[in-house]
């Protein structure tokens, strides 16, 4: 994700840098930029982020905006991360961009910021803090229902786009001068573009649509820079996730894989309560822990799933 202006611009990686960037045209965010960064000839440029993507720490797609944005090739100088809490992201999209994208940014001379929900008494909110509350009703992610189909889900506009958003707008974003927005979507995903519903605060670009670079060339860009491409990101239970996705948490992280599955009962328990049926992490309609066993018992996949399109995660 990226945010800012140079000529205006920002943007936000995603937990994983996120994979949106921003011009900012607004006066506010322009004036507050320049003050902070005047030593860069009064340009500010934010990215979102969304982990290793998102991100540097969002995906592959956002940590090449940062490349990009460190080579002089997109006009980007902030990035913003998104992160839905450090109790929720992957652990490998947190530690990409400790260890990797911010040290990257900061020898860049740009500026890589974390934000994080922020409730209305100033204490911050987690995902998995909002799925375990017992008073909550309704399940924040997309859930699966019994025939495989994903529920409705918040947690992308409650924990990214609006946090992002508020940000913009407490540095000058509005309807009235909005801020460009550079979103890390490259070319074999651009049935992702037209999906992503803008907010009256900002425009939507996209570097990597127009400078014509797909995935692998956003690899290579990420390799030439002498960085590890980062991991994909998403949120470590994030019911999109593909079975192999799944699979290899199980096999190479089996405590992370054993708070996913201890999540979907902690939900269950509660839909029982409520006289509603279970609902799943995957779509096979079974538990997690039926549903990837050990040992495998189903096809491996290729792609991902198709259903989380916006941009914001697993970039």
């Amino acid at each position: 994700m990226v945010l800012g202006d140079r000529d205006s611009g920002h943007g936000q990686f995603g937990p994983d840098l996120l994979a949106m960037g921003r011009r900012l045209r607004a006066p506010g965010l322009r004036q507050a930029l320049d003050e902070q960064h005047a030593s860069t000839g009064g340009q500010f440029v934010v990215a979102e982020v969304g982990g290793p993507g998102g991100h540097p720490a969002r995906g592959i797609q956002s940590t090449a905006l940062l490349v990009l944005a460190a080579r002089g090739e997109i006009d980007f100088t902030t990035f913003l991360f998104a992160n839905v809490g450090d109790d929720s992201e992957h652990p490998a999209t947190l530690a990409y961009i400790r260890e990797v994208a911010e040290p990257y940014a900061v020898n860049a001379g740009l500026d890589l910021h974390q934000l994080r929900r922020t409730r209305r008494d100033g204490t911050t909110e987690t995902l998995m803090e909002r799925l375990t509350r017992p008073e909550i009703r309704s399940i924040p992610i997309p859930v699966r229902m019994a025939n495989g189909a994903p529920g409705r889900r918040s947690c992308t506009s409650d924990f990214k786009i609006k946090v992002v958003g508020r940000w913009l707008r407490q540095h000058g974003a509005s309807a009235d001068s909005p801020a460009a927005v550079g979103i890390g979507i490259s070319v074999d995903e651009i049935h992702r573009a037209n999906r992503r519903r803008s907010e009256p605060h900002e425009q939507i670009e996209y570097p990597l649509l127009d400078l014509r670079l797909r995935r692998e060339d956003c690899e290579q860009i990420i390799t030439d820079a002498g960085l590890p491409v980062p991991p994909k990101s998403s949120c470590f239970f994030c019911p999109f996730r593909t079975v192999d996705a799944w699979r290899q948490q199980r096999q190479e992280d089996p405590e992370l894989f054993a708070q996913a599955v201890a999540l979907e009962k902690v939900v269950n328990g509660r839909r029982a309560a409520l006289g509603r049926d279970a609902v799943y992490l995957t779509r096979y309609g079974r538990p997690l822990e039926e549903a990837v066993p050990a040992q495998r018992k189903t096809p491996p996949e290729e792609a991902e799933d198709s259903g989380c399109d916006s941009g914001w995660c697993m970039t």
